[in-house]
């Protein structure tokens, strides 16, 4: 099932593009069907972390791994799908996707406007990286002040309990 949700995703993904880029909405969607140039899932690998059972809710996400390089004819997806009831990860895949050529019946390389989009995407995947890399970086200085000031002063004393009383 993990691997069905996450090639369900894919073809979500693949609409999302569709919908941000009017001028080749025809293309985004023919890439789901046999007719010119489509994508095929080449292959799949889940690492599971737990089974999740009904009542669930899930979320999948999905990552360009690299940046797309001209001539290229497949592209490789990072995705995690998010359990909603316990809050944490139930699957991470890794996804290989060919550029398949129906008509010609063969690979063929990323057209250019799969190209641009696909950089276009990782640019954005990589300043989001930066910022919120940064945000956390803040986040775990912030904390080691605060673990500074308060515990690892030269006076300070850790009870830690004891089995008998004084």
């Amino acid at each position: 099932m993990y691997n069905r949700y996450a090639e369900s995703a894919r073809v979500n993904w693949t609409i999302n593009f569709a919908a941000s880029d009017p001028e080749h909405k025809a293309q985004w969607m023919e890439l789901m069907s046999p007719k010119s140039i489509g994508l095929i899932l080449r292959s799949i690998t889940t690492d599971y972390k737990f089974p999740m059972t009904w009542p669930d809710r899930i979320t999948v996400l999905h990552k360009l791994r690299s940046k797309p390089q001209a001539g290229a004819d497949h592209f490789i997806l990072d995705v995690l799908i998010l359990s909603e009831v316990h809050r944490r990860a139930a699957a991470r895949c890794i996804e290989d996707i060919v550029v398949y050529d129906y008509r010609k019946a063969r690979k063929c390389a990323l057209p250019p406007f799969m190209m641009e989009k696909f950089r276009e995407t990782f640019e954005l995947q990589e300043q989001a990286k930066q910022k919120y890399g940064a945000r956390v970086r803040t986040l775990l200085d912030r904390l080691r002040q605060l673990e500074q000031s308060s515990w690892d002063r030269p006076d300070a004393v850790e009870d830690v309990g004891s089995a008998t009383k004084p």
